[in-house]
């Protein structure tokens, strides 16, 4: 059993010391010119104009974990796709029909509320 993993975790190994190593090496020997520029934040390209107090709209959290869960829920058809090939039922099938519904439905109720409108 083990002689199967024994792979993995040579490469891992490996992975890491390698990570660790390149990690090390920037940190002793890399280039250290530190100015206030390179201490701004910066983010698309544009330095940011953003005060320290400015404070994000709600709207802003409400699509990130519509987003989370919509993205963790769609990740539970995988499974259910690779079932699907080899279980030659109509249940199945029908399972996932609803399940779906059931996601766009939730879809719908949250589109027409306004949680996805950006003001």
């Amino acid at each position: 059993m083990l002689q199967s993993f024994l792979p993995v975790i040579v490469f891992a190994g490996l992975g890491l010391i390698t990570g660790g190593t390149l990690a090390l090496l920037n940190g002793l020997i890399g280039p250290r010119r530190p100015n206030k520029v390179k201490d701004e934040p910066y983010e698309c390209g544009l330095p940011s104009e953003v005060s320290r107090t400015f404070r994000f709209g709600v709207s802003f959290y409400m699509v990130a974990m519509l987003f989370i869960l919509f993205d963790i829920e769609v990740v539970f058809l995988y499974p259910v796709g690779v079932i699907l090939k080899g279980a030659h039922s109509v249940f199945v099938l029908a399972e996932i029909i609803v399940f779906v519904a059931l996601l766009l439905l939730g879809l719908v109720y949250v589109w027409r509320r306004g949680a996805l409108n950006w003001k």
